[in-house]
C-alpha cells in the first residue's frame, strides 16, 4: 500500500494538494512536518505529525522532523488569540536535543539507508538573516493582500480581535514558507506535513517555492484530533499529556488511552498505532460484541505505552492499574516505584506520621483514629476492624494488628484502604 492511500484509510488526511500521491509514487519523496520547541518534550497533540512521519518512512520515503527555533522564537499565531513568549537560544538547543531523543521512538534516525530520518532547526539558516536581504529576497515575492487572506490572520486582525496581531507574528507565514523553499532547494523536500490549521502557513511555502525557484512543491494536512464530546484531544483536568515521564508518569499516560470513549477509541487506534487494517477491523468487531473488555483501548493504550516509554513501565503500569481497581496484590503493590505509587494514589487523602513512632510497634487503633484520623473514633475504627473492613496495603487486618517499619512501601508509605473505595496514603517522616 503507498504512502498516500495508507493515511487516507487510517483517516488521517484532511486538504492534499493535487499531484501530492502522484509525487510519492513516482519517487523517494523527503518531506516534513514541522515541531514547536517550546517545551523540552512532546506532548500527545504532536503525535498526529510524528505518525505521518513514520508511516512515510515505513513506506521508504525520508522524513524529516524540523525544529522550529526561529518560528519559536516568533510564535505561530494559527489557532491563537494572543502572543507566546519568545525562548532564548540556549533553552531552543536544550528543548532539541530531548526532542530529538523522542522523536528517535518512533523514527529511525540512524538507519544506513537513503530514507534515515533527519532533524533539521530553521535557526540554523534563519539566525545569520539579516532583515534587509530577508525583506528582498524573500519578502517582495509574496504581496500583503496574499497574507491577509490566511483565516490565521484574518481571526487576528479582524473586528472581533482584542489585541490585534504583532507585525513579528505577522511574518510568521513568510519565514514557515522561507523553511520550505530552503529545505527544497538543500535538501531536495518537496512535502510539508502538518495539521489542519497550517495549510495556509504550507501553502505559502510552495508559492515561494514557484516563484523563488520555479519548482513544484507539494503539501498534505491531517485532521486536527478532537474527542467525540467535542473537547481537545490530549489535555487532562491537569494539563497536557506529555512524552517525558517527569511530567506525565507512564502510568497517567497508560490511563489516558485507556480511559478513551469508545467511539474515540475506534479512531485513535488507526492514527496511533502500526495496526493494519485487517487486524483493526477484527479488533473493532470484537469490541463491538463485547464493548465492556475495552479489547480496542486496551491494545492502543499497551502499543503506546511501550513505544513511548518500555514494556517494563507498561507492565508496571498495568499491574498499578489493577491494585487500584481491586485486584492487585500486597506483593504487586510493594513492586511499584515511588514515582508509580504516588500516581495511582494522586489526589487520595494523605496524612504523616513519625517513623519514630512505629518503629517498635503501633497499635492499629491508635495509627487509624489517633495519629491519622482515618477514623473519627476508636469506636469506629474498631467496628469496620470487626467487620473485616480495613487493609493495610491490600491485606486485610484486625484489631489486633501493630503498624510496624516492615508495613513501609518504598521505605516512606503505607497504603490503608478503608471498605472497598476509599483509599488513603500514610507518609512516615
Amino acid at each position: 500500500m503507498g504512502f498516500i492511500e495508507e493515511l487516507k484509510w487510517r483517516g488521517m488526511i484532511h486538504n492534499i494538494m493535487p499531484g501530492t500521491e502522484e509525487q510519492c509514487k513516482k519517487e523517494m519523496t523527503s518531506a516534513y512536518v514541522g515541531i514547536d520547541p517550546t517545551a523540552d518534550s512532546l506532548h500527545i497533540g504532536h503525535l498526529v505529525g510524528v505518525m505521518m512521519l513514520k508511516h512515510m518512512q515505513e513506506a521508504g520515503h525520508k522524513p524529516f522532523a524540523l525544529i522550529g527555533g526561529a518560528t519559536g522564537m516568533i510564535g505561530d499565531p494559527s489557532g491563537r488569540s494572543d502572543e507566546r513568549n519568545l525562548l532564548d537560544e540556549e533553552t531552543l538547543r536544550h528543548n532539541q536535543e530531548c526532542l530529538k531523543k523522542q522523536l528517535s521512538k518512533f523514527l529511525d534516525f540512524e538507519t544506513d539507508a537513503p530514507n534515515k530520518a533527519e532533524l533539521v532547526n530553521n535557526y540554523d539558516w534563519m539566525k545569520d538573516f539579516s532583515f534587509l536581504n530577508f525583506a528582498r529576497d524573500v519578502g517582495k515575492h509574496i504581496t500583503v493582500n496574499y497574507m491577509m487572506a490566511k483565516d490565521s490572520v484574518k481571526k487576528r486582525v479582524g473586528s472581533d480581535s482584542k489585541n490585534g496581531m504583532s507585525f513579528t507574528e505577522f511574518t510568521y507565514q513568510l519565514i514557515q514558507g522561507y523553511d520550505f523553499l530552503h529545505l527544497y532547494q538543500n535538501h531536495g523536500l518537496k512535502l510539508q506535513m502538518g495539521g489542519s490549521d497550517q495549510w495556509g502557513n504550507i501553502v505559502t511555502g510552495t508559492e515561494l517555492i514557484r516563484r523563488i525557484s520555479g519548482g513544484e512543491g507539494f503539501a498534505l494536512t491531517c485532521p486536527l484530533i478532537t474527542k467525540a464530546d467535542g473537547s481537545k484531544f490530549g489535555k487532562t483536568e491537569s494539563g497536557n499529556v506529555w512524552l517525558d515521564p517527569e511530567r506525565t508518569s507512564p502510568y497517567h499516560f497508560y490511563q489516558f488511552w485507556l480511559n478513551t470513549s469508545d467511539e474515540d477509541a475506534a479512531k485513535y487506534i488507526k492514527i496511533f498505532t502500526l495496526f493494519g487494517e485487517t487486524e483493526i477491523n477484527e479488533m473493532i468487531a470484537r469490541h463491538n460484541e463485547a464493548p465492556h473488555a475495552r479489547e480496542i483501548q486496551k491494545a492502543i493504550a499497551k502499543d503506546i505505552t511501550i513505544r513511548v516509554h518500555s514494556e517494563e513501565d507498561y507492565n508496571a503500569a498495568l499491574e498499578a492499574s489493577q491494585i487500584l481497581f481491586g485486584k492487585g496484590t500486597t506483593e504487586s503493590l510493594r513492586k511499584l516505584d515511588e514515582r508509580t505509587l504516588l500516581s495511582v494514589f494522586e489526589g487520595v487523602p494523605q496524612s504523616d506520621v513519625s517513623r519514630s513512632e512505629i518503629e517498635n510497634g503501633m497499635g492499629i487503633i491508635e495509627f487509624l483514629a489517633g495519629k491519622t484520623q482515618i477514623f473519627a473514633s476508636n469506636g469506629e475504627a474498631r467496628r469496620m476492624l470487626k467487620d473485616n473492613g480495613v487493609s493495610i496495603n491490600k491485606e486485610k487486618v484486625k484489631d489486633s494488628y501493630e503498624i510496624t517499619t516492615a508495613d513501609l512501601l518504598n521505605e516512606k508509605y503505607i497504603l490503608v484502604q478503608k471498605g472497598k473505595k476509599n483509599y488513603f496514603l500514610v507518609k512516615v517522616v
